[in-house]
């Protein structure tokens, strides 16, 4: 059994792992240019300083978007759960209002035949 027999078969899976790697690696690509754009603003370094500069400041970067990944996927968790507990809630309220108003007036109506 290889490694690629414990991957998953679904699509959308292999999808979005794909999409995954496939930002990263865009951010890293940024990371790096914005790094290099970085050291060029500073001509007094030397050729290995700049290369320590820039790997410094590529793998920052990238730490740094992935932080703001994560607190953005926080905050989309955290959003669904209040946006699902609100949805629960009207529908409570739409099925009380309902049964409400099926039922009072199926009781108004059978109280009324009774009285006859």
């Amino acid at each position: 059994m290889t490694a690629m027999d414990d991957r998953p078969t679904d699509p959308r899976v292999l999808i979005s792992e794909l999409e995954g790697h496939l930002l990263i690696e865009a951010t890293r690509a940024e990371g790096r240019t914005e790094a290099a754009r970085f050291a060029r603003s500073l001509p007094w370094l030397t050729d290995t300083q700049r290369e320590e500069v820039e790997e410094v400041f590529a793998r920052d970067h990238l730490a740094l978007t992935r932080r703001s990944w994560e607190r953005t996927a926080l905050r989309g968790r955290e959003l669904r759960a209040e946006y699902e507990a609100a949805y629960r809630a009207l529908r409570r309220r739409l099925y009380t209002a309902f049964l409400l108003g099926a039922v009072v007036p199926a009781l108004l109506t059978l109280a009324s035949v009774r009285a006859r």
